[in-house]
């Protein structure tokens, strides 16, 4: 009567060691967030002096945004990227695909580690871009558009995040600062040309663009090659096998 309840925990135990050994299955937790889409309020606000409401990222007219981040320690599994963006008039999500790269170190000429053109899905109406003279107005929308791509693992070290979008409707997509109007280094191509860090025309100023990474933390000494998780596994299920073949014969 004993026997039966250490079998079952047994190969409880060693399924749960082969997941714990196959770090892809975790649970996707937010890497990086390079800043809010909006404030508390639901809004992003141009400052007074700025000039630009929300920079073009029009895939159609090669329109494209960059901005960087920098894997700190260990090394990240990335599943997925959260971007944030607009099209004027919209009354619900409009964008459809994201054109994007990650470069090492450099966004014009470090090596390309990734890329794709992947289709976005709706993370939900946060608010809305303005000015400081509509507070009220509703045409910008900004959505969280998400883009699930295959898993990437990152290194340490520093990355450029490149995007450009398209959507259903003729303005856009837009691409709005984050709402804490820091400066950054954030950069713009337009029409193809090379990416250069953006100064607003009014307050002269730089920007920093709202994204977040999606994944998990990866320590690699503690990665099991792909071979020894299963034979962890198999091993398991052995000690599990013999320990019922003894309850049975008892």
């Amino acid at each position: 009567m004993t026997q039966r309840p250490i079998f079952r925990l047994t190969l409880l135990a060693a399924f749960a060691s082969f997941l714990s050994a196959a770090p892809g299955w975790a649970s996707a937790a937010e890497l990086y967030n390079n800043g809010p889409a909006v404030d508390a309020n639901g809004l992003s606000i141009k400052p007074n002096n700025a000039f630009t409401l929300s920079f073009g990222v029009q895939t159609s007219s090669k329109n494209a945004v960059a901005d960087d981040f920098t894997v700190s320690d260990a090394s990240w599994l990335i599943r997925s990227i959260d971007f944030f963006a607009l099209q004027n008039n919209a009354t619900a999500f409009t964008l459809k695909e994201v054109s994007w790269s990650i470069l090492a170190n450099d966004a014009n000429n470090g090596p390309v580690v990734a890329s794709g053109i992947t289709p976005l899905s709706d993370g939900g109406l946060l608010g809305y871009r303005v000015s400081p003279t509509t507070l009220t107005s509703k045409v910008r929308p900004i959505y969280r558009a998400s883009a699930d791509i295959p898993d990437l693992s990152l290194s340490a070290g520093h990355y450029w995040l490149r995007w450009s979008m398209s959507g259903s409707l003729s303005s856009g997509p837009w691409q709005p600062p984050t709402a804490d109007a820091r400066e950054g280094n954030a950069q713009q191509s337009i029409a193809g040309s090379a990416f250069g860090t953006i100064q607003d025309q009014g307050s002269l100023l730089s920007v920093e663009f709202p994204f977040a990474l999606q994944g998990t933390v990866v320590e690699t000494a503690a990665i099991p090659e792909p071979s020894s998780a299963a034979l962890a596994l198999l091993g398991g299920l052995g000690l599990a096998w013999r320990l019922r073949r003894k309850a049975q014969a008892s």
